[in-house]
């Protein structure tokens, strides 16, 4: 990741941390105090109530009102044709709705106020459990102008059976006490910038993991070329036998080439390692540029050549010893198929003893050859 893009990141990073900042505002909850009052039929006598249980909306204006309360038909008041039955010309009547139905708190509200309402009190809808009853949310409702308030569901019935007896109701809203910001300005702010600070921490430690991991990668790659180039040098200075017919190595008892898994055919061309192990030179080759040791014995060819670095060398006990019996056994010639090729008249074969496993078959092998000289 360049400097740009890194430069962009935090950019944005900035950026959004002064929108979170920005459209965080703090938010008061003003309670409000509802003074009922009402008259008795039956016995002719004024009940006054006085109880902080409402709370402003959002978007209320926190101001006080009073006046008579007449209920939505329907209930919820949803709808624009919703019903107040009250007396023509009245004024600073409250209206009073129940929530729920699948319309907005905005809704309600103006639909109120076009039919004239100056408050509207809006209760909770039914629930299963009286603490879930008498539950009291701050109410959001963007669009409206006029007073809103919302109680609990028990309270709201309360109403609603009143005003369904047919008796007058009226309610005095006053603004109650007002508590402070759940965040203030100051937290808003504080958690913005940690915010912040933990977001520019984490893509730091990606950009440093990252560039971290791609120059570990890059030394590895470097690392490999180096050996697969040394290992190619290697190669080029191993001893070559290309294999004629009746030598032992093509007999129905003799070894097959470890990598392929293949007997041997008078006329394939063998690579002889450092360690006396030989095999297919187009089978070996290929494995000793991945490996750069023996298959079968794990002999590395670069130290017991000499080619490889020795920052890099890997130690093998048997390597050196191997090296020295390499040299020993085949001199300081190097015979290569082209130059076999061009020689045609040479008749020499390198004699390379053979591999056996079994100590026994070995000796008679030997003694065989006595025999026959």
């Amino acid at each position: 990741m360049g400097p740009l893009t890194r430069r962009d990141v935090f950019s944005w990073l900035l950026v959004a941390s002064a929108l979170q900042v920005s459209s965080v505002r703090a938010t008061y909850l003003c309670t409000a105090y509802l003074n009922i009052s009402y008259v008795v039929p039956e016995t002719n006598q004024t009940i006054w109530q006085q109880e902080e249980i409402g709370l402003y909306g959002q978007d209320s204006p926190k101001t006080s009102v009073a006046g008579n309360v007449y209920l939505a038909e329907p209930i919820h008041g949803c709808e624009w044709d919703t019903v107040y039955r009250r007396p023509n010309g009245s004024r600073g009547w409250i209206a009073l709705i129940q929530r729920g139905n699948g319309c907005t708190f905005s809704d309600k509200i103006n639909v109120a106020a076009m039919n004239g309402a100056a408050a509207a009190i809006i209760f909770n809808e039914y629930g299963t459990f009286r603490i879930i009853q008498n539950r009291v949310i701050q109410m959001s409702h963007p669009g409206t102008s006029i007073v809103a308030v919302m109680i609990g569901y028990i309270r709201g019935l309360e109403l609603v059976q009143l005003l369904k007896q047919g008796v007058p109701v009226a309610i005095a809203i006053e603004v109650g006490k007002q508590h402070g910001p759940w965040m203030s300005h100051y937290s808003v702010f504080f958690v913005s910038i940690c915010f912040f600070i933990v977001t520019a921490a984490t893509v730091g430690y990606f950009i440093f993991y990252s560039a971290r991991r791609l120059n570990s990668l890059r030394q590895q790659n470097r690392k490999q070329e180096k050996l697969k180039a040394e290992a190619k040098k290697a190669i080029g200075q191993l001893q070559v036998r290309t294999l004629r017919q009746g030598d032992q190595e093509t007999g129905p008892d003799a070894d097959t080439c470890a990598v392929c898994i293949e007997l041997y055919k008078p006329g394939d061309v063998l690579s002889i390692l450092t360690c006396n192990h030989f095999f297919h030179n187009s089978c070996i080759e290929p494995w000793l540029l991945e490996h750069r040791t023996c298959p079968m014995c794990k002999c590395d060819i670069l130290k017991a050549l000499g080619v490889e670095d020795h920052n890099e060398t890997v130690s093998h006990t048997h390597s050196e010893t191997a090296s020295s019996g390499y040299a020993s056994m085949h001199g300081h010639e190097q015979l290569g198929p082209a130059e076999d090729v061009q020689n045609g008249l040479r008749d020499e074969q390198l004699e390379v003893p053979p591999q056996y496993d079994n100590l026994a078959f070995e000796s008679d092998v030997h003694s065989q050859s006595e025999i026959s000289t």
